[in-house]
């Protein structure tokens, strides 16, 4: 049974007389940070690539070559910053919810040593490469088993406190329980299956379930189900419908797990399981529909907080861009619309509009709510502030729109049959507006790590912390 009554804003700091017992927030900083590191390195890995498609790239030597970095990028976003952000904002969120710490501090501190050894090696592995063939599954082979002794204990740590309750459960804990049991499985399945005992068509049908249930049954589950804590707290309220909240969490078990193959049509994989690709993708779409639907429900009546309240502006852009792009899945798995779209930019605006506009998004919110807290220090610059929110949402948007209309246009120069050349010609002004796009993403971070590092020492200076306690209590 679930429950969407406001506890957990009733649990925030304000009412819980020794929240400090319950979360360690030195390590939930600790996490944020490490992630802003991962975060950084990962938009080397896409300003190389960027560059090398408008020929701007030398490539002087082979450590630097796009082809190792693009996979570094992507593996840097996965594992160090959206790990860490969902491992740091767990240990602020579980809780609260549950009134109960984790399983074992210590553990805990292990995990987040173990696992920055585990993601610096991973990128590591790959500049030597020893890569493996497997989209988001580049992790050199002798990783995998500590990556998933890691997950084991992520899930022990953290299930603990949860299933030491008694009574109706937060939807917030439905989301996170299912979530551990099914990255487990999922990065077990992806990372094991194809290498050791499954190959050729089928091997491919795995690795793209993969591909999409890590997506959607690791950082989907997890990141709806802080939305589900977050923004209750800072409107204040309770989520509009609870039994909109049973369809979104259900619906997600139910029809995310086959998505997978939707990445192969036109594949040797038989028709049957591409065309339950395309009809659950299509449902996935009607499901998360309802999810906003019950979040705009609760927005009603508080509309001027996307003005007042910076967090709440940086959800509710997620929430819209993410109703977005499961619109545009929904319309570029069927076999149509696949034919024109494959293999283009298309696919990695998509790719960048979820991971970037939708998830990065939501863990800026939450690093925006949560840093003055952890640092007893009221953001040293709001305008810097509002800086990051223009520049990151304006960047994010500009390159989704371009690589769309890219995709397009390579698509027909394809299916026209002209020489590549002519694609590659069509290709470089999209090419170079993605790039500036870029860059415009990366000075909004820019904005956002001096703000942080001012803010930081605004809070060690002894003459502001009394004031900054009060401050931060009452905001």
């Amino acid at each position: 049974m679930m429950n969407t009554s406001p506890e957990s804003a009733a649990n925030d700091t304000q009412n819980l007389p020794h929240h400090e017992d319950l979360v360690d927030e030195r390590l939930v900083c600790w996490y944020f940070v490490v992630a802003l590191v991962y975060m950084g390195i990962s938009f080397v890995g896409g300003l190389l690539m960027a560059l090398q498609l408008v020929q701007w790239n030398p490539e002087p030597a082979e450590l630097l070559s796009p082809g190792r970095w693009r996979m570094i990028h992507t593996n840097a976003i996965a594992y160090g910053f959206i790990t860490n952000c969902f491992l740091g904002a767990l240990h602020w969120a579980i809780p609260r919810l549950t009134l109960k710490t984790v399983l074992d501090r210590r553990l805990s501190y292990f995990i987040f040593f173990a696992w920055q050894v585990v993601v610096v090696s991973t990128v590591v592995g790959i500049l030597l490469g020893q890569a493996q063939g497997v989209e988001w599954g580049e992790t050199p082979v002798w990783i995998d088993p500590l990556a998933l002794v890691g997950l084991a204990l992520v899930a022990v740590n953290f299930l603990a406190p949860i299933l030491q309750c008694k009574g109706p459960l937060y939807v917030s804990l439905w989301y996170f329980m299912a979530a551990f049991i099914w990255t487990f499985l999922t990065y077990a399945m992806g990372n094991f299956l194809p290498e050791y005992f499954v190959s050729g068509t089928s091997g491919g049908a795995i690795a793209g379930l993969f591909i999409h249930d890590l997506v959607g049954l690791f950082v989907t589950p997890l990141a709806w189900g802080l939305m589900y804590y977050f923004v209750p707290i800072l409107l204040q309220k309770p989520i509009w419908s609870h039994g909109l909240s049973l369809v979104g969490f259900w619906g997600l078990a139910f029809f995310y797990p086959l998505n997978g193959i939707h990445h192969f049509l036109y594949t040797p994989i038989p028709m049957f399981l591409q065309y339950g690709a395309i009809i659950s993708t299509i449902a996935v779409e009607m499901v998360v529909t309802t999810v906003i639907i019950n979040f705009f429900g609760t927005l009603w009546g508080s509309g001027r907080a996307l003005v007042t309240n910076l967090p709440i502006r940086w959800f509710y852009t997620g929430m819209v861009l993410y109703f977005v792009t499961c619109t545009q899945c929904a319309m570029q798995v069927t076999l149509t619309f696949q034919k024109l779209i494959h293999f283009t930019d298309w696919v990695v605006g998509h790719a960048h509009l979820v991971m970037f506009g939708v998830f990065t998004l939501w863990f800026f919110g939450m690093m925006t709510y949560l840093f003055p807290r952890l640092l007893r220090q009221p953001w040293y610059s709001y305008r810097l502030c509002e800086w990051h929110y223009w520049l990151s949402f304006g960047g994010i948007l500009v390159m989704f729109l371009d690589l769309t209309f890219a995709g397009l246009f390579q698509g027909y120069y394809w299916a026209s049959l002209q020489p590549w050349d002519a694609s590659l010609d069509g290709s470089y002004p999209f090419w170079m507006i993605r790039l500036f796009a870029g860059l415009t993403i990366i000075t909004g971070q820019f904005c956002f790590v001096v703000n942080l590092w001012k803010t930081w020492r605004l809070s060690r200076s002894p003459v502001t912390q009394t004031e900054a306690v009060t401050a931060t209590a009452t905001a």
